[in-house]
C-alpha cells in the first residue's frame, strides 16, 4: 500500500509539473505570475482574467479549509494544480511538497523518495522558477539552511500568504539558524511569534509541531512535541519529540523512549477496557517504571481508577509480583485503588 501511494504521489506530482514549461498554460504564455500583477493581466482577455480569478478564489477558499484543520490526502496535489494554472510556480511546487512532506511526517513515504521526487522534476523541466524552488527545497530537506532561506527568500512574499507553505520553510530556517547560533535576537524572537501564529493552518502537519519543538523551550516545548507525537506516533520525527518530552521532564533523552502522551495513555487504556483485555496495559509498563513526571503520575492516577475492576486488579497484582523497584511500588499503590 505504502509503495503504491508513493508512485501515485510521484506521479501526479510530474504531472502537475509537467505543464511548467509553458507550452500548455494560457496564463504562462501570457507571463502571468500568481500575484504580482504585471502588464500582461492587463491586456489579458476577460475570460482569462475570470479563470485567473476562479482560481484564485478555489486557492484560498483551501486555505481556509487548511486554517479550520481540515486535510485530505490529494489536498494540497489540488493547490499546486490551480497555483501552476495561475502561473504561480513556486507557489505550485511547495503545494506539491506540502503534500510528499505530508506523507512522510506520516510514516508514508521515505525521506530519499521524497528527495528523488523533487529530483525528478528538476531534471524534466526547464522553467528557471521550478529549478530554483526545487533547489532550494532540497537545500531545505539537507538542513543547509542559509541556501534554503537565500533560495526561498524571492519567492514568497510574506504579504501575499503569511502562512503559506513557503512561509513556513523559511520560518523554519530562521527558527534552526537562531537554535544554531544559541543566541535570541530581536528578529529570532519575531520569527517565533510568526511561527506560532501559523499554528491553525498546520494542526495536521507533524513537522510543524516537531520543528516548534525543538525550536522553543519549556512548557511550549512540551506542548509541541506532544502534538508533534499525537500527529503521528509512528512517524520521521515521533522519536526525538520523545526525547524533547522527557528532557523537558527533566529526565534522560534516553527516558523518551517509554513516554507516552495524555492522548497516548488514554487510548491504550480505552482500549484495554473495551476489550477486556488487561494484558494491552503492558505497553505503559516502561511509562509507569519512570523517576516522578507528568506522564508517569498521569499514567499511575488513570491505572489506578481501573483496579475497581477484578480483571484489571488481577492483573497489576501479578504484575506486582514480577516487578521490581520504582515499577513495583507504583503497581502496589495503583493496587490500593
Amino acid at each position: 500500500m505504502k509503495i503504491k501511494f508513493c508512485f501515485l504521489t510521484f506521479t501526479l506530482l510530474a504531472l502537475v509539473m509537467s505543464s511548467c514549461r509553458g507550452e500548455t498554460s494560457p496564463q504562462a504564455q501570457n507571463g502571468l505570475r500568481f500575484g504580482q500583477g504585471n502588464d500582461a493581466a492587463v491586456s489579458a482577455s476577460s475570460s482569462q482574467t475570470q479563470d485567473i480569478a476562479s482560481i484564485l478564489k478555489a486557492i484560498d477558499e483551501l486555505s481556509e479549509l487548511e486554517r479550520a484543520g481540515a486535510w485530505f490526502q490529494g489536498m494540497a496535489l489540488t493547490e499546486s494544480t490551480l497555483r501552476e494554472n495561475a502561473g504561480d510556480f513556486a507557489g505550485a511546487v511547495a503545494a506539491a511538497f506540502k503534500e510528499l512532506s505530508q506523507a512522510y511526517g506520516m510514516g508514508l513515504l521515505q525521506k530519499d523518495d521524497l528527495k528523488n521526487g523533487l529530483k525528478n522534476v528538476l531534471s524534466s523541466n526547464s522553467d528557471e522558477t521550478v529549478a530554483a524552488s526545487v533547489n532550494a527545497i532540497l537545500s531545505f530537506l539537507d538542513g543547509q539552511w542559509e541556501a534554503a532561506l537565500l533560495g526561498l527568500s524571492p519567492l514568497f512574499n510574506e504579504a501575499d500568504e503569511p502562512d503559506g507553505f513557503g512561509r513556513w520553510i523559511m520560518l523554519v530556517c530562521e527558527l534552526e539558524l537562531a537554535s544554531a547560533r544559541n543566541v535570541s535576537s530581536q528578529n529570532d524572537k519575531r520569527a517565533g511569534a510568526a511561527y506560532r501564529s501559523i499554528r491553525a493552518r498546520y494542526a495536521h502537519f507533524p513537522e510543524y509541531w516537531y520543528r516548534g519543538a525543538r525550536a522553543f523551550s519549556g512548557a511550549i516545548a512540551a506542548e509541541f512535541a506532544e502534538n508533534c507525537i499525537n500527529a503521528s506516533a509512528q512517524g520521521p520525527f515521533s522519536n526525538e519529540a520523545r526525547e524533547i518530552l522527557a528532557s523537558v521532564s527533566g529526565l534522560k533523552h534516553e527516558d523518551g523512549s517509554s513516554i507516552r502522551t495524555k492522548r497516548e495513555i488514554e487510548s491504550v487504556i480505552t482500549q484495554s477496557v473495551s476489550s477486556g483485555n488487561p494484558r494491552i496495559l503492558d505497553s505503559l509498563l516502561p511509562l509507569i517504571s519512570l523517576p516522578d513526571n507528568a506522564y508517569t503520575i498521569f499514567a499511575v492516577g488513570a491505572l489506578r481508577a481501573l483496579s475497581a475492576n477484578p480483571a484489571f486488579r488481577d492483573y497489576f497484582y501479578g504484575q506486582t509480583i514480577l516487578a521490581r523497584g520504582r515499577l513495583a511500588e507504583r503497581l502496589s499503590y495503583i493496587c490500593r485503588g
